[in-house]
């Protein structure tokens, strides 16, 4: 009986689970930033790691460790844009919510996030290939893009999206939030449309400290014309500051503050608890059966 409760309890959770978070586009674009966020993490530490370690590394491994972290590093401001167009919709298009924002198109929005994201940099690997000799792959090499890509059209190029790409991202915020803003003044009652301005506010911040990683070379820059002693210093730090924390916003926007997710971490804890109950209490009765 226990163990048929136990699997009704979990089929229930995944049906839950299913329904609230896979059929749903809000918590869609927020899954694959988590994991765009966690894929991130993982390659810009072991990028970190490696650079400080072994300090030149072979090409073709930072050509792949260096694009993973620079399109998983650009995929969040796009996706914190899509988050903030889908609030907008809930808020000041309810009735058309059902029609615009569906699980197929959400997943061709995360399709398109990637394609704008890869092709720049995929092209910028394309010109080297064509222009740098073959044997150039198989150099070892300090693993910054400097390194990779030397041809200086391109550095102008990547600048160039850069500010294109954020300007876009962060007009769309803006815009976003200041509709929902009039939408929440507009219906003063409306506790969604206040909580909808607020995490789209939240994004805000969190679009503004992952634009600081490309203010990062610059600062290094100045560091180095200032005090050249205290440049590998710095790097830690600016790693945790421009890379870690930005990415610490993201369960509390939609963790801490989200009414769903804490339902179902509270559901969740509760049957942990109750399993390690269960395990505490079946070794006590096969002592007691023992002794009896």
């Amino acid at each position: 009986l226990k163990k048929t409760m136990k699997s009704i309890t979990e089929s229930q959770m995944k049906v839950w689970m299913m329904e609230t978070f896979y059929e749903d586009p809000r918590y869609i674009l927020f899954i694959h930033m988590v994991i765009n966020d966690g894929l991130m993490l993982t390659t810009t530490v072991l990028l970190f790691v490696l650079s400080y370690t072994l300090f030149r590394i072979n090409v073709s491994l930072c050509s792949f460790l260096l694009l993973t972290a620079v399109f998983t590093t650009r995929n969040t401001p796009i996706n914190l844009a899509g988050m903030a167009i889908e609030r907008y919709i809930a808020v000041c298009k309810p009735l058309r919510y059902s029609q615009i924002c569906t699980v197929r198109r959400t997943y061709m929005v995360i399709g398109w996030i990637w394609f704008v994201t890869v092709t720049p940099d995929i092209i910028d690997l394309f010109v080297t290939l064509a222009l740098e000799p073959l044997s150039f792959f198989y150099e070892s090499v300090f693993c910054v893009r400097e390194s990779l890509f030397k041809i200086q059209i391109l550095t102008h190029k990547k600048l160039a999206f850069d500010i294109i790409y954020f300007f876009l991202v962060f007009l769309v915020l803006v815009s976003t939030y200041l509709k929902v803003l009039f939408a929440a003044r507009a219906v003063s009652t409306d506790v969604s449309a206040q909580k909808a301005r607020n995490t789209i506010l939240l994004h805000g911040l969190q679009l503004a400290m992952c634009m600081l990683s490309y203010i990062t070379p610059i600062i290094q820059v100045l560091v180095r014309f200032v005090n050249p002693g205290y440049s590998l210093k710095v790097q830690f730090p600016t790693y945790l500051i421009v890379y870690i924390l930005p990415r610490f916003l993201s369960p509390i926007i939609y963790g801490i503050r989200d009414q769903k997710f804490r339902k179902y971490l509270k559901m969740y804890l509760l049957i942990g608890r109750c399993r390690r109950a269960a395990k505490k209490v079946q070794p006590e009765r096969a002592e007691r059966d023992e002794t009896g």
